[in-house]
């Protein structure tokens, strides 16, 4: 159905507006990009809102589109026109599609020049049972409490690498779910929550077989980032993020290698907890790099964030330590941009800035190549022979890594496994009363329309900064403590083995009496 056939209710539409809306419409259908560029104001106030959030700016509104697709085949089957000043009018309009269902999208055109372009917009889109890039399955719930403790009532996501019983694992891979199998029970780390009160509200979408930071997936797309819908989610927990950021689960349960929980809840700014290695059972987790792996939560809120802690390692099971003194580790600091340099400076205030030259570590590089190396060996001895038996069923990005990881040179590899158990002793003795304040990310989340060459390189850039904790196995915490540009940028707190719980309750004490004021050596 064309504009000019479209039923108009109210006062008639000026001269043009009704062919521009026309126009638009035929663009949306065709995924016409430089039309639909063309069709909105080109100002840095352009509105766009959505149930994933608001983009502020033509540029960001560029972004979104491009990285979105086309929408499904529609008509406007109603449309509403108020004019409010010569070159401004509102109009909105009911989308009714071609498979069933209807949105309703709001308008604000204006005039430049003879020409009428959208200033603001705000789309709600006909209802979806299912948000396919942030769930593989959903339930009401998918598991019920087993018990009741300190998380009932809480819900939880459930990141695609845990075993849910009854249900397959899809590792975030269409061929490797449709070879699973429904598993009998729970893991163990799924069996805590679930036993504490908690329900399981669905399995999320992960980046495949955990190896990618950026919370794209190929198969599935993209779950949407919460606190900036023009920017990627973080992974590879990335469902697990999104389904929390979003409020329709109170945990998600994730993993973190290399920072898979701490780079989500950087970007979407929320709580992650990487836990000491090996403080929470792992059995029924799919293994990317069990040296690596650790089982870690992502909440909206610290007492969240503790109940799940507590509900996952019982009390006396595991030795705990207090937080110790708060110090800002110098090359973390110059490792970030500029900007979140500056935002770093302006909360830690006059905390004491050590070197890893002062505690006797190697440089940051060397952790991460240390990290690179033993990580991929790993995931080679974890999954290389179904990949090679599966050829074409990875996407490009992870296959690659991959493929690079197999043909890391056996001598590297071979020096790096030897050296790593003496690092991993190194920050751990290095961390005893001490707690490293530092930014989590170099930055805020990349654009949704960066390509491959710039999300490699923010990979490197993140996972100098992550390696550490992973390498040491040490517990590391991030906490929306910072803002940079506009978008949120985590604060990390990483401190020794068994601070677990001292760090998420030391960082609550801190947040909770203002920034840039003392973080209390010894909090617990």
């Amino acid at each position: 159905m064309t504009a000019a056939a479209r039923p108009i209710d109210g006062p008639s539409a000026p001269t043009g507006l009704l062919d521009a809306l026309d126009a638009y419409e035929r663009a949306l259908a065709d995924d016409d990009l430089a039309a639909l560029d063309d069709a909105f104001v080109r100002s840095a106030d352009t509105l766009r809102g959505d149930d994933r959030g608001l983009l502020v700016g033509h540029d960001a509104i560029s972004t979104f589109r491009g990285a979105r697709g086309g929408v499904a085949p529609r008509h406007l089957s109603r449309t509403e026109v108020r004019v409010l000043a010569e070159d401004l009018a509102l109009v909105v309009s009911v989308a009714a599609f071609r498979d069933g269902g209807s949105g309703l999208q709001t308008q604000l055109w204006r005039r430049q020049a003879d020409t009428w372009r959208i200033e603001a917009a705000h789309v709600t889109g006909r209802t979806r049972p299912l948000d396919t890039t942030v769930w593989r399955v959903v339930g009401d719930p998918l598991l019920p409490p087993t018990g009741r403790g300190r998380l009932d009532g809480a819900t939880v996501a459930v990141k695609d690498l845990y075993a849910v019983a009854g249900h397959r694992v899809g590792a975030g891979n269409p061929t490797y779910l449709q070879e699973s199998v429904p598993v009998p029970a729970s893991a163990a780390a799924v069996a805590a929550l679930l036993d504490a009160g908690a329900s399981v509200r669905g399995i999320a979408r992960t980046d495949e077989f955990a190896y990618a930071l950026t919370g794209r997936n190929e198969h599935h797309g993209t779950p949407p980032n919460g606190a900036d819908p023009s920017r990627v989610p973080g992974g590879s927990s990335s469902g697990s993020a999104s389904a929390v950021r979003s409020g329709v689960a109170d945990v998600g349960l994730g993993t973190d290698t290399a920072g898979s929980l701490r780079i989500p809840a950087s970007y979407q700014g929320l709580w992650g907890l990487r836990t000491t290695h090996g403080v929470v059972d792992r059995a029924g987790l799919l293994p990317l790099a069990p040296s690596f792996d650790t089982v870690g939560w992502l909440t909206r809120d610290a007492d969240t964030m503790v109940r799940a802690l507590d509900a996952s390692v019982p009390h006396g099971s595991h030795p705990v330590s207090e937080a110790g003194a708060p110090v800002v580790l110098a090359e973390f600091l110059a490792a970030a941009d500029p900007a979140t340099q500056d935002a770093v400076h302006a909360v830690v205030g006059d905390l004491p800035v050590v070197t890893l030259d002062d505690l006797g570590l190697p440089a940051l590089e060397d952790l991460r190549e240390l990290l690179r190396l033993v990580q991929g060996a790993e995931a080679t001895a974890a999954h290389g022979k179904w990949i090679a038996a599966h050829p074409g069923a990875l996407g490009a990005v992870v296959g690659q890594r991959f493929a690079a990881a197999a043909a890391n040179p056996p001598d590297l590899v071979a020096e790096a496994l030897r050296r790593f158990p003496g690092v991993r002793e190194a920050i751990r003795a290095a961390l005893v009363d001490r707690v490293l304040v530092t930014p989590t990310a170099p930055g805020p989340a990349p654009s949704l329309g960066a390509g491959a060459e710039e999300l490699e390189r923010v990979r490197t850039a993140t996972t100098t900064m992550t390696a550490l904790a992973s390498v040491g196995g040490v517990p590391s915490l991030s906490v929306p403590g910072l803002t940079v540009d506009g978008a949120p940028v985590g604060l990390c707190l990483t401190g020794g083995t068994g601070t677990d719980r001292a760090l998420v309750t030391t960082a609550d004490r801190w947040l909770r009496d203002g920034v840039g004021t003392s973080l209390p050596a010894g909090a617990a």
